[in-house]
């Protein structure tokens, strides 16, 4: 179990507490910022204008999410729709499941090559995939199972940055190189995941440690599976609805939090390890690819603060108290509802909830299912009601992938990590353009509101709070 030997005593514990709180004690005023202070500069918090609608900071070619237009100044909500390189993604999909494929490299390749690819393109893409898959020597024993970490995120982001180490030419920043270190990245990403996920269960909870190594010919849902559970066991439906579910979280425009953080890593001429593990230490936040996990720990609440599952009006009275921070984390959210782009419908939401209805259908999941689905259907009404405002809000991915790799048997420490897994195509697609087209680095600016004070000596100081 963990090693504590690095704790330090009571006694000398108490002293760094006490030394620590004396030092911040009155600090908190200088991390304040009036409000009217955002207003009176007109500056866009979040980057994002008034009317919602993103400050425009960059030209793609790489994806869109569209969930409203403007119309003579006024924002019109549409159902959304998500493409990747000019591609609706449900024709993607559609076409995946008529031909019987697992689609998730091919949407990998359309995004990294700007094209869908021959048959000939995809075989050779799949075979470099699996020439990739195995982790460098000794990198399970150096990297993975090293420094436990509970957060499998912080470990992924760790493991990304010292593949840094195993390559031979990390910094260059061709096109030719970008493109092998993503194709890298991309097929062993869920190594990493699944391995430290397993070293994770061994170090934190004492279970038998089961480290797999990836098998060719086997697409990445299939080896995630596998590595994933301690007899390797899979169906092929469970493998293609997790395919499906790579398939929606591959890309999502180069304005959300994880893919612009990874244009304004590059933007700088850092190497890709640097970029790729900023976006994850990004996607992990709970206000971004972390709200899925957040979703099912309310939705847990919920059914333990709901006593009648069919019940509407005691569902919006949970709801409410949602809303008002008194139950769940307190944070006065609804995870999984809402979203910067789309107004009417998440069709990632959309496409997730029919896969679901399907798979729970029959399943102790079914009642599961409609009470998620009463969720999604009062919590905008409610919303309004509190907020005191008309605004369309629909449900997003979030709300319903948990449930979908619940029914997988997926535990929730890893269903982040796959949104990871999963966006790291649409992530080095926009480093690549980053780097090729963007050529400055990105440095927005800030308005310093603090006054001019002078310089006192050590002797006279007071303090000032």
């Amino acid at each position: 179990m963990m090693n504590k030997s690095f704790i330090p005593s009571s006694s000398a514990a108490t002293e760094t507490a006490e030394l620590f709180d004396s030092l911040i004690t009155g600090c908190r005023e200088n991390y304040s910022i009036p409000a009217s202070a955002f207003t009176n500069y007109n500056v866009k918090r979040g980057l994002r204008n008034p009317d919602g609608t993103g400050v425009m900071a960059g030209i793609t070619k790489i994806g869109n999410a569209h969930g409203y237009i403007i119309n003579e100044g006024d924002k019109i909500s549409i159902d959304g729709e998500l493409y990747y390189r000019g591609y609706n993604v449900a024709d993607l999909i559609r076409g995946y499941t008529q031909e019987g494929r697992y689609g998730f490299e091919e949407t990998a390749y359309l995004l990294f090559f700007g094209d869908l690819p021959t048959k000939r393109q995809l075989d050779d893409f799949d075979k470099l995939l699996d020439s990739y898959r195995f982790l460098p020597p000794r990198f399970t024993e150096d990297v993975i199972m090293k420094a436990p970490t509970p957060s499998l995120m912080n470990k992924i982001a760790t493991g990304v940055l010292s593949l840094y180490a195993y390559d031979e030419n990390p910094d260059e920043t061709s096109l030719e190189n970008m493109l092998r270190q993503s194709m890298q990245l991309l097929a062993r990403l869920p190594i990493i995941a699944a391995q430290a996920y397993a070293f994770n269960r061994s170090y934190f909870f004492g279970e038998s440690l089961n480290i797999h190594n990836p098998q060719n010919n086997l697409s990445t849902a299939q080896n995630f599976l596998r590595i994933m559970r301690p007899d390797c066991s899979f169906t092929e439906e469970e493998a293609k609805l997790l395919d499906l579910c790579l398939v929606l979280h591959a890309e999502h425009g180069g304005g959300n939090n994880s893919a612009f953080t990874c244009r304004v890593v590059s933007s700088s001429g850092t190497d890709t390890y640097s970029a790729i593990a900023s976006a994850i230490t990004s996607l992990k936040g709970p206000k971004h690819g972390g709200a899925n996990l957040k979703v099912q720990e309310m939705f847990d609440c919920i059914k333990e603060g709901v006593q009648d599952w069919n019940d509407d009006e005691e569902i919006i009275s949970f709801l409410e108290k949602l809303l008002r921070g008194e139950e769940g984390d307190h944070s006065g959210l609804i995870y999984g509802m809402g979203h910067a782009i789309y107004t009417l419908s998440d069709p990632r939401a959309v496409t997730l909830k029919h896969y679901a209805r399907s798979l729970a259908e029959g399943t102790e999941y079914e009642r599961e299912f409609d009470l998620l689905e009463s969720v999604e259907r009062l919590t905008p009404a409610v919303y309004s009601r509190y907020k005191q405002i008309d605004k369309n809000i629909c449900a997003n991915v979030d709300l319903y992938s948990g449930l979908v790799y619940r029914m997988l048997g997926i535990p929730t420490e890893l269903y982040t990590p796959l949104f990871a897994i999963a966006r790291i195509a649409g992530w080095c697609a926009h480093r690549i353009e980053e780097v090729c087209t963007g050529k400055k680095i990105i440095r927005p600016a800030y308005k310093a509101i603090a006054k001019p004070r002078e310089y006192a000596p050590l002797e006279v100081r007071k303090t000032e709070f």
